[in-house]
């Protein structure tokens, strides 16, 4: 794939091959340096923890330029810090936040000229990935470890960029049981997801949004996103629950509402017997960014929100342009969430 020829307005979200990557072994209680290598396969043994039991966790960032050429990162730290929750919740070990950020700055640099430039509404996504490697069998820790970063330029998650979505109301698949390991970002979170989504889709839904496992009443999260809403009285609220992931993107997101918008911020179990108090509603993370969710299907009812689902709601358009001018300091990062790549 040569950047030269690369159309940065029409990149889709798919799997590009980039020239490098970073690789860290752990072994023998410690982690190696890590280097940068050109091969995008790996091999492991074929008893690794990583594909009989799931051992495994991953990252989702990226990289953005800014006006004046800059390549930024946002808020790195805190997927440094979430990998590292993951990893203590599967029984791996930490990958320390040094090498977590060399990793991904490393990777970054040396695939710079994938780095679309700035206007073209794509990025350079970010992969961290660990996984239990080595000899096993028995159902217990890997005793060696792969940490990987490798980089794809994207276009929008939703290939429709910020437009409403329309999102089915899972009641029969649960996506994380409520003392389980949907808080974390594990891998057989997201293979779950797989079949209803499927099934979503037939029916002519975008994605799915899941109730708890236990009444199967509340709002949780979408399969590849949370969610937030924006209710009558002109609160912000988005969904409080123990098997939900600490995203990123919503934390940021609800800063921005409260802070730059003096929005009521309210983070707490919303139940479906509020669909009719909801004006707007959207969906955050690193790949979705925001994005406005238009309806809502469920029990065969379609419910619809600011300009009968067609059209974003003015709250959610101006979070979202405030966040993204913010991820490539179109306005003053006075978060100081954005970090340059040098």
């Amino acid at each position: 794939m040569d950047p030269k020829i690369i159309d940065w307005g029409t990149l889709d979200f798919s799997y590009k091959k980039t020239p490098y990557r970073f690789h860290a072994r752990w072994k023998d209680g410690q982690w190696d340096h890590g280097k940068l290598v050109e091969d995008n396969m790996i091999s492991i043994e074929e008893s690794a923890t990583a594909i009989h039991y799931g051992q495994q966790c991953f990252e989702g960032m990226k990289a953005q330029q800014s006006k004046d050429g800059k390549i930024l990162l946002f808020r790195p730290e805190e997927n440094g810090k979430r990998l590292q929750e993951s990893a203590n919740r599967l029984m791996m070990p930490e990958v320390p936040m040094d090498l977590f950020l060399k990793g991904v700055m490393d990777t970054v640099k040396a695939n710079s000229e994938y780095v679309p430039p700035y206007g073209h509404g794509a990025s350079l996504y970010i992969r961290p990935l660990l996984i239990g490697t080595g000899h096993n069998l028995g159902v217990k820790t890997a005793p060696e470890f792969l940490f990987l970063v490798f980089v794809v330029p994207v276009g929008p998650y939703f290939k429709d960029g910020f437009k409403p979505i329309k999102l089915k109301i899972e009641t029969y698949f649960d996506r994380a049981a409520p003392h389980g390991i949907g808080n974390v970002k594990a891998g057989g979170n997201y293979s779950a997801s797989l079949l209803p989504v499927m099934k979503a889709k037939e029916e002519g839904f975008n994605e799915v949004v899941y109730l708890d496992a236990k009444e199967h009443k509340y709002f949780e999260e979408a399969g590849a996103a949370n969610i937030f809403f924006l209710m009558k009285d002109n609160s912000f609220v988005t969904p409080k629950s123990e098997a939900i992931l600490r995203s990123i993107t919503r934390r940021s997101v609800m800063e921005v509402a409260e802070k730059d918008f003096q929005l009521n911020v309210q983070e707490r179990k919303i139940g479906l017997d509020e669909l009719d108090n909801i004006t707007e509603a959207g969906a955050c993370g690193t790949a979705a960014v925001v994005t406005p969710i238009g309806q809502m299907g469920y029990n065969n009812k379609i419910y619809k929100f600011y300009a009968d689902g067609n059209e974003p709601g003015p709250t959610i358009t101006k979070i979202y342009k405030h966040l993204t001018a913010i991820q490539v300091r179109d306005v003053e990062d006075t978060y100081g969430w954005t970090v340059e790549v040098k």
